[in-house]
């Protein structure tokens, strides 16, 4: 009897171990098996945040870029120190008169000639004047401002300062329904920097058509045109 229970007792306890093993078993097995998934999973978030970094980066890279390329193309205008003036190039705007662009080497001194004499007021320096104009660039024959285009006349003080000394030194003596041609060379006009289409050293052709003219007073703004 001793002997049959001790076998019974030893039978039970190797049946525990083997029950206690078999656990143990599955748990290593649960185990490995999401720590390889928890390193797939890993492996897929790591690589999928590499493929949008790189998207990004190469979004970012293509802005640049275009940016660079297009801040490029609108501050290198060529200098046009030593071309000569060409024929107008651009259709007339509606209105605006023909503009007789000097062709061949650009004059170094102002023109200032009247192609209509006005029979009004004798425009002033200092004075309130309201004109229509077309400004052409010599090198290029394009027009790069007219009032014309935009549909109104401008209006301004024509005062030292305030206007490219090649019209305050042009217009002064002209009379009021007068309209005349400045040729003006760009030490008169804006120089070596030049101006938004206006290249370095640009000889500038104006036609203007004075409106109106008058003394200034303190309501009198200066208008947004190139001059």
């Amino acid at each position: 009897m001793g002997t049959s229970k001790r076998e019974r007792q030893k039978a039970g306890h190797q049946a525990r171990l083997s029950v206690e093993r078999a656990a143990m078993a599955r748990y290593q097995r649960r185990r490995r098996l999401l720590t390889a998934l928890a390193v797939f999973v890993g492996v897929i978030a790591v690589a999928g945040l590499f493929v949008l970094l790189s998207r990004s980066g190469s979004s970012s890279t293509a802005t640049a870029t275009t940016t660079t390329t297009a801040s490029t193309t609108t501050t290198t205008l060529e200098s046009a120190l030593g071309k000569p003036c060409v024929a107008l190039a651009d259709p007339l705007p509606a209105g605006a008169p023909e503009v007789p662009v000097p062709v061949g080497d650009p004059p170094s001194d102002l023109v200032s000639q009247d192609l209509v004499t006005g029979t009004g007021a004798t425009v002033a320096l200092g004075d309130s004047v309201t004109v229509n104009y077309i400004g052409v660039s010599c090198s290029t024959g394009k027009i790069f401002d007219s009032s014309y285009t935009r549909g109104t006349p401008a209006t301004f003080t024509l005062a030292e300062g305030q206007l490219i000394e090649g019209w305050t030194s042009g217009l002064p003596g002209m009379q009021v329904g007068g309209r005349r041609l400045l040729v003006i060379p760009p030490s008169l006009g804006y120089g070596s920097t030049g101006q938004g289409a206006i290249a370095p050293d640009e000889t500038l052709v104006f036609v203007v058509d004075v409106v109106d003219a008058g003394p200034a007073t303190t309501t009198t703004t200066a208008a947004t045109a190139t001059p």
